[in-house]
């Protein structure tokens, strides 16, 4: 902004090149105090060339029309909206002195910053190209192999199990593990609905428990009190990228005779103590969506050490039918299998993983620094000896209106979403819930997910963030 501020008297060609440097093209025009007077645009610089002026002639207070648009710092959001239209852009925010202190721009033809997109800048075409070629489009095909086999070795597990989505990756290892009707299962309240709809689809009974309020993974106190003779499984969410505490989880469960699920769909490459998310539990699942880490478009996968866990899904996600007798089926499966083409492009994107990891971490940082001054807003924690990765970036709005507040981003063009619903909260699950969930309860009410895509507009963000201060002070 800076290079935004001028001198009236300063020469013509300065001023030019410094607005060049600033995406606005717009010269705020201040007097011997610093006060603003007048506003030029690059638009007022070219007409003043084309009458004649030279670039080495400085301004005048007369090239300045005193009567322009601005606002005051106190002005509510919708206010300085309104002084905008196609001719008015950019308004200056004034102090009670009349200094400049920000500056508030609207495109009235702005593009939406979406909250996530995949990166497909490596060999997904290629690969895609080439399984297409291959005539292998369907559920078969080196590709499958390759992910399956390149996937678990990323995350060091023996075996994986490519489906067709995410959710069904958690209920194949339900039904795998033999859990179902009369059997409870320990979900977290603060997940996406996926975690908890697989335990319904198998038939078990899910238990929610609350969360852990610095990692926001699921508690293993929590998970203690609501342990009974009837619990056969917990699933454990590294919510948002953060690792649970899986010794302590992993304790109770051998305690107990328990079977651990990793739902690990938002964190790909995440580590707890060193070792990667997906191969401390019984098995562990993923889901390769559009918005995740990687992703093959639609498509999951299911990790395990065990050999006979993952010969039981192998045969479970393709109808039930025997491995060796085709056409033969041994027991009631499902089509929950993964195309070759889809297959083909999570290939491509795990060769890049660690480069996505390290660009959606940078992103991070850079909102942390964008909005440092805002105190209400809170970030996620790193915990010591762990590897949180950046799913989507999360905020937590202290104090302030989380639900105006996103409104306010996307009137400025920024995406913006509320963290999940805590289950209890919605009737369909809320019996399944024995006490109050009080952390997942605040943190849902509380928390927004930023864009994380690799052309974030920060000064977009930012203005925005002002405008949510000064709409909630």
């Amino acid at each position: 902004m800076d290079n935004s501020i001028c001198r009236y008297d300063a020469p013509m060609r300065g001023l030019l090149e410094a607005i060049n440097e600033e995406p606005i093209g717009t010269a705020f025009i201040v007097d011997e105090e610093q006060k603003v007077f007048g506003v030029l645009t690059d638009g007022d610089f070219r007409r003043m060339l084309l009458n004649g002026r030279s670039l080495e002639q400085p301004l005048s207070k007369d090239d300045i029309n005193p009567s322009f648009v601005f606002a005051t710092e106190d002005e509510r959001f919708e206010e300085v909206l309104k002084k905008t239209d196609t001719k008015v852009r950019v308004v200056p925010i004034l102090n009670s002195e009349g200094r400049l202190v920000n500056y508030f721009r609207y495109d009235h033809n702005v593009k939406m910053m979406p909250v996530a997109e995949p990166k497909l800048n490596g060999n997904e075409f290629k690969y895609l190209s080439d399984a297409f070629l291959s005539t292998w489009i369907s559920s078969a095909g080196a590709y499958i192999n390759r992910f399956e086999k390149d996937f678990s070795e990323y995350c060091g597990t023996n075996h994986g199990v490519a489906v067709s989505n995410g959710t069904v990756a958690i209920h194949l290892a339900i039904v795998a593990m033999g859990i179902g009707e009369g059997d409870e299962v320990i979900v977290p309240d603060l997940t996406f609905a996926a975690t908890i709809n697989a335990v319904l689809h198998a038939g078990a009974t899910p238990v929610i428990v609350d969360v852990d309020e610095e990692s926001w993974c699921i508690s293993p106190q929590a998970i203690k009190e609501a342990v009974t003779s009837k619990t056969k499984a917990i699933i454990p969410v590294h919510v948002y990228g953060q690792p649970c505490d899986m010794d302590a989880i992993m304790q109770i469960a051998s305690e107990n005779n328990l079977y651990v699920i990793e739902d690990a769909a938002e964190a790909h490459g995440a580590e707890f103590k060193g070792k990667r998310v997906g191969g401390i539990g019984h098995a562990s699942t993923f889901s390769f969506f559009g918005n995740k880490i990687i992703t093959t478009g639609e498509g999951g996968m299911v990790l395990t050490n065990s050999d006979e866990l993952n010969n039981r899904m192998r045969v479970l996600r393709d109808h039930g039918m025997s491995k060796e007798k085709r056409y033969w089926h041994d027991h009631v499966g499902f089509n929950y299998r993964m195309t070759n083409l889809q297959a083909a492009i999570g290939c491509a994107q795990l060769e890049r993983i660690e480069s996505i990891l390290k660009t959606r971490s940078e992103i991070e940082r850079n909102y942390v620094q964008t909005l440092s001054q805002y105190d209400f807003a809170g970030w996620q924690q790193n915990i010591e000896g762990n590897r949180r990765v950046t799913w989507l970036v999360c905020v937590m709005l202290n104090g302030k209106d989380r639900d105006n507040a996103i409104k306010i981003l996307r009137e400025n063009g920024v995406d913006a979403r509320p963290f999940f619903y805590q289950l209890s909260e919605m009737p369909v699950y809320s019996k399944y819930a024995t006490k109050p969930c009080l952390v997942s309860s605040k943190l849902s009410k509380c928390g927004l997910n930023l864009p994380t895509i690799d052309n974030v507009e920060f000064e977009r963000v930012s203005m925005a963030f002002q405008q949510i201060a000064i709409d909630n002070p």
